[in-house]
C-alpha cells in the first residue's frame, strides 16, 4: 500500500472514531481535500498534518503512526513504538556525544 494510502486509512480510521464528518474540518481543510487526503490522491503538509489532528484532538505521531502500521501491514503498536523509541535515544545519544565533541 503507498504511504498516501495508509495516511488515507489512518486519518479516515481517526476521523470516524472521533464521530467526525468530513464537514466537521470545514475550519481546518475544504471536504474536497479531506476526500483527496482519505483516498490517497494527496499528501499533507506537516503543517495540515499538525491542524487535522488538533480537530481530531490527537498527537500528530499517533496519526503518523497508524499510517506506518498500515503501510508495513503492522498489527504490533508495541513494537513499532518500541523500535521508535529506541531510534530516537539512539540518535539523542549520538546529538549529545555530538554536542561534547564540539565543547570538548
Amino acid at each position: 500500500m503507498s504511504i498516501e494510502k495508509s495516511f488515507g486509512q489512518a486519518l479516515r480510521a481517526a476521523r470516524t472514531a472521533n464521530h467526525l464528518s468530513q464537514e466537521d474540518f470545514s475550519d481546518v481543510s475544504s471536504r474536497t481535500y479531506l476526500s483527496s487526503l482519505e483516498r490517497g490522491l494527496k499528501s499533507p503538509t506537516l503543517e495540515k498534518i499538525q491542524s487535522l489532528s488538533e480537530r481530531m484532538g490527537i498527537h500528530p505521531l499517533t496519526l503518523m503512526t497508524m499510517t506506518y502500521l498500515y503501510e508495513a501491514g503492522e498489527v504490533d503498536t508495541t513494537r513499532m513504538l518500541d523500535q521508535v523509541k529506541s531510534e530516537i535515544e539512539w540518535i539523542r545519544g549520538k546529538e549529545i556525544s555530538t554536542n561534547e565533541i564540539k565543547e570538548g
